[in-house]
């Protein structure tokens, strides 16, 4: 049997895109998304493959249990995990106005919505020869980014999504080192400056695309056994953002 993967926040955007990507490549890929219109429809844009729709809320432990539930009973195992969902609150929110609701609301999804997918999805990746997991992270998460007096993520003042993807990166490296003895292999990406509705009433969507920005997580997604785990890579593969 080829790969197994999930994609979570799959239905559009960069999941959507690594999606199709995975399928290309002849992974079974599972399309993670809340609405199962949006996520059907998803599924039939990619077009190629074996793509299948799972409902899934990643806020939702019941969802994500039934989810990993319903792909151990038609594939039996999980070769690759990809956090790509994800959410950005506070746009348009100067930093001093930002509340703890709004810090709340963003680490539901960006911090404790992986916690409960990697908790979920442990067991079927024990199952692989080749465990992988990929944690959709950003620049603006990076503290060498944010630590420069200069530098365009420390300007942009992104306090909830900032914050929530450093702690994802600390998550990143913590889980690495627990599932080391389980040859799982965990990584963070970052997509670069691609844009998606995260950004879409911003001046920082950049001018790459989402093939561009899905280099560097269907990379990690496609790692060889016992390559490289705990590392942060950024949109040219080979080049690290610094955590």
């Amino acid at each position: 049997m080829s790969d197994i993967a999930l994609v979570t926040g799959a239905n559009k955007g960069l999941g959507h895109e690594i999606a199709r990507q995975l399928a290309e490549r002849g992974m079974r890929v599972y399309l993670g998304a809340r609405d199962e219109t949006r996520g059907r429809e998803a599924v039939a844009e990619i077009g190629t493959g074996d793509v299948r729709f799972v409902r899934l809320d990643v806020i939702d432990r019941e969802s994500v249990e039934a989810a990993v539930r319903e792909i151990d009973a038609e594939s039996g195992r999980l070769d690759v995990l990809v956090n790509n969902a994800g959410v950005a609150g506070e746009i348009g929110t100067e930093v001093l106005d930002i509340t703890a609701d709004q810090l709340r609301a963003t680490y539901e999804v960006n911090v404790l919505g992986v916690v409960t997918m990697i908790s979920a999805c442990v067991p079927l990746l024990r199952r692989s020869a080749n465990g992988r997991i990929v944690n959709m992270s950003s620049r603006l998460g990076s503290l060498t980014a944010l630590s420069e007096p200069d530098s365009r993520q420390r300007k942009r003042g992104a306090l909830a999504y900032s914050s929530s993807k450093a702690a994802l990166n600390v998550l990143t490296l913590v889980y690495a080192e627990a599932l080391r003895a389980d040859g799982i292999q965990v990584n963070a990406a970052t997509p670069g400056r691609v844009p998606t509705d995260l950004n879409a009433a911003t001046p920082w969507r950049g001018d790459r695309t989402l093939a561009d920005g899905a280099v560097a997580p269907v990379h990690l997604a496609t790692l060889p056994p016992a390559t490289m785990t705990g590392t942060f890579r950024g949109p040219g593969i080979d080049e690290s953002p610094g955590w």
